[in-house]
């Protein structure tokens, strides 16, 4: 598994970036190549991207979430990868974002692209248009304050989808 880790400074609260981010349909806002995010239930996401020029599909689960603090993820179908997203307030009106996360490339094309730091340029350029994008709009599109431990959450009656 190769290994990326990035960070980057939003001018947002704390619970404005991580609001933002539980929003994980609007990502193909901000995310290269994602074409769809699917949220299944409460922990379950499916995902739909263009990668190295192909078309992907897969499964993720949530594994951790705790609001204001930190988003944990593992693929359970199709490109593996796993990850945790952290927002760390830096003052009242910004939070440092920290995204790492692992995954498994394929083919000599994913293993080249890798080497050349393809990927990592890219989720940087991710976090620039998050930054962007939340900060252009000033609040967040919706949010879920529910807990997740250990891929179940223990706020069942909250509501990811609020718009």
């Amino acid at each position: 598994m190769e290994r990326i880790e990035k960070l980057i400074e939003v001018d947002v609260p704390v619970h404005t970036a991580y609001n933002q981010w539980t929003q994980f349909e609007d990502f193909p806002r901000f995310m290269e190549g994602v074409q769809e995010v699917r949220q299944l239930d409460d922990t379950h996401l499916h995902w739909r991207a263009e990668i190295w020029g192909k078309d992907e599909e897969w499964d993720c689960e949530i594994t951790e979430q705790v609001p204001d603090r930190r988003i944990s993820w593992s693929s359970v179908r199709g490109a593996r990868n796993i990850g945790t997203v952290i927002f760390e307030p830096t003052s009242a009106d910004s939070t440092r974002v920290r995204l790492i996360m692992e995954y498994d490339p394929k083919g000599v094309i994913e293993n080249i692209g890798d080497a050349l730091g393809i990927l990592s340029r890219r989720v940087q350029g991710d976090l620039q248009r998050f930054k962007e994008f939340i900060e252009t709009r000033g609040a967040e599109t919706g949010g879920w304050r529910g807990e997740v431990q250990s891929g179940a959450p223990t706020n069942r009656n909250s509501n990811r989808f609020s718009r």
